[in-house]
């Protein structure tokens, strides 16, 4: 298969196009600076783009079966410490989903072959916050900050199915992994011997391993009966609390020592809710499909991370 990929240098895209091209795909990565995208496979090669428009790019979807869509602004921003959201941040996270989703319709809507399918990331903010329900792909998309930039990100190609594309949506998780993501800010505090659940403790983690994530986008890429919204994420969600205990296990650290709510919210404002607010999601329909986790449960997935 041939396909495009937004967002390829960043955290998933990197790994998904490694393992794309381990089976022999090929892949283009869209990027602002192509001459930045070191280290790809011989498989996959940088096409410049304005991150906007279909400009310098769109006459290749003619030849392309899939378009995978996971750009966007970083929601935590770039460094170690996550980013406040400024009214600023807060409309660049918002316009830059919506920009790039309005390139990949513009694109597909002027090829004359079009691509078998289109895949569009989103988040399970979508759902916003709850307590310990469970939350399948028939639940309604919440009021929230967070929920509302999930809708508009996922309209923003909604488009591409009246040229009869399959769309799949992809609403991820917490991705864990050891390359980085949220997992190391995570794990930080408990190599300091200092780590605990976070704010209350009982907000659900819904969390979803490396391998599972880039095996799932496989899944669905080639799964030709897969149409709407999939959630991206392990079935067996877990507190903050029991999240905590079982990194402490397996880094054989302890985990009692709580970081308290009103702390985060000081120090980083309204982007503390990513952390100290949940929801308890399951992949319904993932499952229903037949796809099988390599790692469903937590402390499995926690030690061959940390053990690599």
């Amino acid at each position: 298969m041939k396909i495009i990929l937004t967002g390829g240098s960043g955290f998933i895209g990197t790994q998904l196009t490694k393992e794309l091209c381990q089976e022999s795909h090929e892949v283009l990565i869209l990027s602002r600076n192509p001459d930045i995208v070191s280290g790809l496979p011989a498989e996959a090669h940088a096409v410049v783009w304005d991150g906007k428009t279909a400009a310098g790019w769109g006459d290749l979807v003619e030849e392309t079966d899939a378009i995978v869509n996971l750009a966007g602004e970083s929601i935590a921003g770039e460094g170690f410490i996550p980013s406040r959201w400024t009214a600023e941040r807060k409309k660049r996270i918002r316009q830059s989903r919506i920009d790039v989703g309005n390139a990949v319709v513009a694109a597909v809507a002027a090829a004359n072959h079009k691509p078998e399918m289109v895949i569009q990331s989103s988040a399970v903010g979508y759902y916003g916050p709850h307590t310990d329900e469970f939350i399948d792909e028939d639940f309604p998309a919440h009021d929230d900050y967070l929920a509302s930039v999930c809708v508009d990100w996922e309209s923003a190609t909604a488009a591409v199915e009246n040229h009869g594309v399959r769309r799949v949506i992809v609403r991820t998780g917490l991705v864990l992994s050891a390359q980085g993501g949220i997992f190391s800010r995570l794990q930080f505090p408990f190599k300091l011997f200092v780590g605990g659940p976070m704010g209350s403790g009982n907000q659900y983690y819904s969390w979803i391993h490396m391998h599972d994530e880039i095996a799932a986008i496989r899944f669905l890429i080639e799964n030709k009966g897969a149409r709407g919204a999939f959630n991206l994420t392990a079935p067996n969600p877990v507190t903050s609390r029991e999240f905590g205990q079982t990194l402490g296990k397996v880094m054989e650290r302890p985990s009692e020592i709580p970081v308290p709510g009103f702390a985060l919210k000081m120090s980083l404002g309204e982007v503390s809710m990513t952390a100290l607010e949940g929801q308890r999601v399951i992949p319904k329909r993932l499952l229903e499909l037949g796809f099988e986790f390599k790692y469903p449960d937590l402390e499995e997935a926690l030690l061959e991370i940390v053990n690599q």
